[in-house]
């Protein structure tokens, strides 16, 4: 949970040429309380384009939705945050508009691969935007866009969820000392 925290509250501010050299700070303990705060920087950490995780590199214990949830044609190798999140309560209203973007971007990835025997069932949602995206082979990149339209209008909205997710924890951020005013 804390590096959710921390990942959230580095990740929801913009950086400018304003506010680049700002130092985050080591705060007080009232954030440990607030589990609103907490649901939110989870959310934001299992949606935001820099969380890297890959199912290639092991098991992908960050799927947090069900195989029911998403009409997965096989069974979850692990259903661990899935698990976790059922005991943290009730989310914000925008964390809840950011799970339905998200459980909308893999149900459409799960029907997609139905027929694709190599394809990763296990995909984190970084496995999932390189499956659509693809990698450009002069540079090794993602590219920016994919040719399929669906995946890129429901990765749209997952992406402006975020964002609506990130204006809320914004205020918590300075609140809870994490950086100064």
């Amino acid at each position: 949970m804390e590096g959710c925290i921390y990942f959230s509250v580095r990740h929801c501010v913009e950086h400018t040429w304003l506010n680049d050299r700002d130092q985050f700070l080591y705060t007080e303990d009232g954030y440990k309380k607030d589990k609103r705060f907490q649901n939110d920087c989870l959310t934001f950490a299992f949606f935001h384009h820099q969380n890297r995780i890959q199912s290639k590199n092991g098991n992908n214990y960050w799927i947090p939705f069900s195989r029911k949830d998403v009409k997965g044609k096989d069974t979850f190798k692990s259903t661990l945050m899935y698990d976790f999140l059922q005991t943290r309560g009730k989310f914000s209203k925008e964390a809840n508009a950011v799970f339905i973007a998200g459980k909308a971007l893999w149900s459409y990835y799960h029907e997609t691969i139905e027929s694709d025997d190599n394809a990763d069932m296990n995909a984190s949602l970084y496995d999932i935007r390189e499956y659509f995206k693809k990698r450009n082979i002069d540079t090794g990149r993602l590219n920016t866009k994919s040719t399929d339209q669906n995946f890129n209008e429901l990765d749209q909205a997952l992406k402006d969820s975020l964002k609506n997710l990130a204006e809320m924890i914004k205020p918590k951020v300075y609140e809870y000392g994490f950086l100064l005013q």
